[in-house]
């Protein structure tokens, strides 16, 4: 059985200005994430608190049917704070423009962010829509409308 279920076709934004900025890429034979690398022209002060929209240099088609969730690198949040503003972020099978990533510094100094440091993972799945249907009354459940918290701490 093929481990591969879908093709990703990606485009350089600026072939010529980004091509040392390596794409998207699995860092292990079986990684769910594909690393994001930041293609930033120079190193960049990203201080605490301060969010920061930083390019990847590609925008990709993803088959329909699919999507991307942009998620964090634990290394680079559990060390330094770096995560994502919208984590997991989510891009959908139409959108055709470049692949950026709203970073944010939630640590206590600033973090000097460099060209090419992989900052994010990319991670893609099928997606299922559902249908809407209105109705006027929805099954019991034991939860029920128990709100935040409602099955424990």
């Amino acid at each position: 059985m093929s481990r591969f279920t879908a093709s990703l076709r990606i485009r350089r934004i600026r072939p010529d200005a980004d091509a040392d900025i390596p794409l998207p890429r699995y860092m292990t034979p079986h990684a769910a994430g594909m690393d994001l690398c930041a293609a930033v022209t120079s190193d960049t002060l990203l201080s605490p608190l301060e969010i920061l929209t930083v390019p990847t240099g590609f925008a990709m088609a993803l088959p329909i049917g699919f999507e991307a969730q942009i998620r964090p690198r634990s290394g680079l949040a559990a060390r330094y704070g770096i995560t994502l503003v919208n984590a997991p972020g989510t891009i959908d099978a139409d959108y055709r423009g470049e692949v950026m990533l709203p970073l944010i510094n939630l640590g206590k100094t600033p973090f000097t962010l460099r060209r090419g440091d992989r900052v994010a993972q990319m991670v893609v799945h099928d997606v299922h829509q559902a249908r809407i249907e209105v109705v006027f009354d929805l099954d019991v459940t034991d939860r029920n409308d128990g709100g935040f918290g409602h099955t424990g701490v």
